[in-house]
């Protein structure tokens, strides 16, 4: 069986901050949201220590501190698949790294959910997005994986808008049709 995303908006902690993890075999992208989850930003980038057989190192450390930091309500990781949907080989990294998240967060008494969210093509998308800004090859690995992760996290956060408006019976977006009174609604 072949791990599948969730869906945002499903089984939804209500409002609060996300953070999305861009997860690769060196480094790990980290990308938080506002308070109201509409936009994502870039954080830091972590460099990857954990292994598969290992103990929680440094890594674990710094993410599980970050999320407390942030406050966060519910955390994305960005699960690699190949574009036609089946998983890619850095599909176990991400699994990994989200148990152990998860594992040291209900080990310090939080229920904050981990999901798995669609990452194709994120960092194809974030590399031609620095490319275009002009940021070059050698200075946009230090941020690559950043930008990867707030493409996962602001993914997630459309689809979950859309979602929560859908189940509301409302659009997820105002346009200029809305009146005020349905703006703020």
């Amino acid at each position: 069986m072949t791990l599948q995303p969730d869906v945002p908006g499903v089984d939804d902690p209500g409002p609060g901050r996300r953070i999305g993890l861009d997860v690769g075999t060196v480094r790990i992208g980290v990308a938080s949201s506002d308070r109201d989850a509409r936009l994502a930003t870039p954080v830091e980038t972590v460099t990857r220590q954990t292994g598969f057989k290992d103990r929680d190192k440094a890594d674990i450390d710094r993410l599980v501190e970050i999320i407390k930091d942030y406050a966060a309500v519910e955390i994305v990781v960005g699960l690699p698949r190949n574009l036609d949907s089946t998983g890619s080989s850095s599909v176990k990294h991400a699994k990994e790294i989200a148990f152990r998240i998860g594992r040291r967060l209900r080990r310090d008494g939080l229920e904050i959910p981990v999901r798995f969210a669609d990452e194709r093509l994120t960092t194809v998308l974030a590399t031609s997005a620095l490319r275009a800004s002009g940021v070059s090859e050698k200075a946009g690995r230090s941020v690559i994986d950043q930008a990867a992760a707030v493409a996962i996290l602001q993914s997630w956060l459309d689809g979950r808008a859309g979602n929560l408006a859908a189940a509301a019976g409302q659009d997820s977006f105002p346009d200029e049709n809305d009146s005020e009174e349905d703006v703020n609604r």
